[in-house]
């Protein structure tokens, strides 16, 4: 782990140092409009529909004039890149719980995996190392399992199913209220 940080950090350094590089007509320095752009990229290459990545890039991005610093050009690439990560396992999570026989997956189902993902997040907040140990057991089979028996336990009446559409915009913006914005 410590190995992928260091050559994510070195990574960054150099495609920093790349897009800072003057040119004939450029001064040296990143501004705001190239890293801007980069991130638009990087969320539109991971495939993250732009309903969800549009309000997390309002958070990162800088206005086009500004001078960007290292510190947050790598802060900006690595919160787009975890983004991605996250969509992509909440879409193979919402897979799981999608109905076949639907078109989607049982709301109540869909919601008690959402608010079972806020609470990990929000115990997040807590210092660190104890907090990762309290977010992994909120998201354990455990913690699920109960959270999804006390949704299928509850009413039997039906309800329009969720969207896997609705599941990743409202997953994706419990992780983008963690993210402080840029500035």
């Amino acid at each position: 782990m410590a190995q992928a940080g260091a050559a994510f950090n070195n990574n960054v350094a150099v495609a920093y140092e790349c897009l800072s590089a003057g040119g004939r007509r450029k001064r040296p320095g990143l501004d705001g409009r190239t890293y801007s752009e980069l991130l638009r990229r990087i969320c539109r290459d991971g495939r993250a529909p732009e309903e969800v990545v549009a309000p997390l890039l309002r958070k990162v991005q800088c206005r086009d004039h500004e001078a960007v610093p290292l510190s947050v050009f790598r802060a900006g690439t690595l919160t787009c890149f975890v983004l991605l990560e996250f969509v992509a396992r909440a879409g193979a999570l919402f897979q799981l719980l999608q109905d076949p026989a639907a078109a989607g997956a049982d709301r109540r189902v869909g919601q008690a995996v959402l608010d079972t993902l806020e609470g990990a997040l929000q115990a997040s907040d807590a210092a660190a190392p104890a907090r990762f140990l309290e977010a992994g057991s909120r998201l354990g089979p455990d913690s699920l399992a109960l959270a999804l028996d006390r949704a299928v336990g509850g009413a039997r009446r039906p309800s329009a199913p969720m969207t896997r559409e609705e599941f990743l915009e409202r997953a994706a913006a419990l992780f983008i209220a963690k993210v402080k914005p840029v500035g």
